[in-house]
Order: structure tokens, then C-alpha cells, then sequence
């Protein structure tokens, strides 16, 4: 969600222009080509410094260039292991979006690929975002719009979300450790079952699930099921790979929420958990604690 704006106008006669409106997080902008003049050959530089946030640009002329500066550690370890995803909204059109690095591009979105809302991903080091815009004697109907999210690129089940990486999802089973890193730390963690597959691709189906019990969700992605409230329902994408037939048994489910989706991470069956989290009570080696009964 966009906060307050902050807006610089410039005046050009009776007209009043943006010339760049930034939230006051500095995590999205919103930007208008119309007060770019056509015989400057200069290019906007935008600095985005949040791990997620959003840019639109109206009427798109001429092109823009997006840097990405978080707040996080200044040293390359610090930004190593961080990749940065990006979403179109279905309306967006105008421009292409590429990955700008010393002076070389590479296509990540064409202006034609926008309209599926298709997520890209790319290292943070790799570079900044380039959006051309595409010639055309009508801009008026044209707007380029898509979310950003910053995602780490190592970490428990990072591994089953498929933008991060090339080729298909292997669906290896979390070490241990990252079973019990998974259930503290993921953006939804519980135990339950699979139900059918609800929408989504074929490559990655999403997939109704039955928690009966939920240790923590985040944004609601889980809401409570039932006549009763017993137990709690929602959905999670889950590459084709990796799924498994209804109701099969009881698992930990654990993930991540990218732009307002669960995705599948860590999913052990319940039972192993169960034994695994025990021994790591007893052995004082528990991240956090849990409330299984």
C-alpha cells in the first residue's frame, strides 16, 4: 500500500506538471513522462531504499533508470545472497524493462510480456533497473506499473521458489536445521493437509490447504474455516514438482508471501517434525518455542 506522497510540481504555463513523487519511505514512486522534454536527452534517475515498494510511471517517454539502494549492510556480503523480484500489474504497458550493468542490457520484461503479470528476478549486484519507453504517437492509455520485493536468495525453502533460480524446482527436503529455522522464522507456519489443486499453472498449481493448527501467519493469508472455526483454510502455490495427493497425511507447512501469495518452503511430514523438535528441546537447540499440543 502506497503512503503519503511527496511532490515536487513545476508550472508550464496554466499546466501543472509532476515532475517526481516519491512515498515518504521512499519505497515507491510515481512519475509522469509528460514533464519530459523532448529535446533533453538526460535520463531520471529513481532510488528506491525499502525491500519492497512500487513504481508507476504515466504516459512513458524516453526512459528512466531504477536504483535499488536498501538499507542493508553497504559491504557485497551484505547484499550477496539478495535478489530483487519484480511483478507488472496486468495493466501495465508503454515500455520495456531491462537489467542495466556498465552499460549493458538484458531484456527481463518486453513491453508485450507485462500484461501476464510474469515475476522476474535478478541479484541486487547485478545491476539497476533500465525502463525504455516504446515510441508511439499515443501515450494517453499508457502506464508502467509493477511491485518490487528484495528476497533472500539462501535461507529455509528459499529453494522452492522458482524465480530465484534457473531450470526446474527440485524438491530436496530441508536439512534439520532448516526445518526448525523454518517454523520461526517463515511467513506462515502450521500444521495440516493438502487439499486440490484451486487455480494457478501448471507449472506451479496452487493448492488449498486445512491447517489444524497455525503457530503464525502473516498479512491473513489464513482465515478460519468452518461453521464452527475449527481449524483454518487458505491457499499456496506450490511448484508441479512438489506436490503431493489430497489428504495424504499431516505436514508442517511452512513459506514465504510474495506480492500477496504463500509459497510453499519447508514441508516435512508433522510426525518427523514432531520427533525433531523434541530432540531439539531436550538438547537446549530449539530457535524458539513452540506450542505443539
Amino acid at each position: 500500500m502506497l503512503r503519503p506522497w511527496t511532490t515536487h510540481w513545476v508550472m508550464f504555463g496554466l499546466v501543472c506538471r509532476a515532475v517526481a513523487q516519491y512515498s515518504s519511505d521512499l519505497c515507491s514512486w510515481r512519475g509522469s513522462g509528460l514533464s519530459h522534454e523532448a529535446h533533453r536527452r538526460d535520463v531520471e534517475q529513481v532510488y528506491l531504499r525499502c525491500s519492497q515498494g512500487s513504481l508507476e510511471w504515466l504516459y512513458p517517454t524516453g526512459a528512466i533508470i531504477v536504483n535499488l539502494r536498501p538499507n542493508t549492510e553497504s559491504s557485497s556480503r551484505g547484499t550477496a545472497d539478495v535478489f530483487v523480484c519484480i511483478k507488472p500489474q496486468t495493466f501495465s504497458q508503454g515500455s520495456h524493462v531491462y537489467l542495466e550493468h556498465e552499460g549493458d542490457l538484458r531484456l527481463l520484461l518486453s513491453d508485450a510480456d507485462q500484461a501476464q503479470g510474469a515475476v522476474r528476478c535478478f541479484s541486487l549486484k547485478e545491476g539497476a533497473l533500465f525502463v525504455e519507453a516504446v515510441p508511439q504517437r499515443d501515450i494517453s492509455r499508457k502506464i508502467t506499473a509493477f511491485q518490487y520485493e528484495l528476497v533472500p536468495s539462501q535461507g529455509p525453502g528459499a529453494h522452492m521458489y522458482p524465480y530465484l533460480h534457473q531450470g526446474p524446482v527440485t524438491c530436496k527436503p530441508c536439512s534439520d536445521q532448516e526445518v526448525l529455522m523454518a517454523v520461526c522464522t517463515s511467513d506462515f507456519a502450521g500444521c495440516g493437509t493438502f487439499g486440490g489443486a484451486a487455480s494457478g499453472s501448471n507449472q506451479h498449481p496452487v493448492v488449498t490447504v486445512t491447517l489444524r493448527q497455525l503457530f503464525q501467519q502473516k498479512s491473513g493469508l489464513f482465515a478460519r474455516g468452518g461453521a464452527r472455526g475449527q481449524g483454518w483454510r487458505g491457499r499456496v502455490s506450490v511448484p508441479a514438482p512438489c506436490v503431493v495427493r489430497p489428504g495424504e497425511d499431516e505436514f508442517l507447512l511452512t513459506g514465504s508471501v510474495h506480492f500477496g501469495e504463500a509459497w510453499l518452503g519447508c514441508a516435512p511430514r508433522y510426525r518427523d517434525f514432531l520427533k525433531l523438535y523434541a530432540e531439539a528441546v531436550s538438547a537446549g537447540a530449539n530457535p524458539c518455542h513452540i506450542d505443539t499440543n
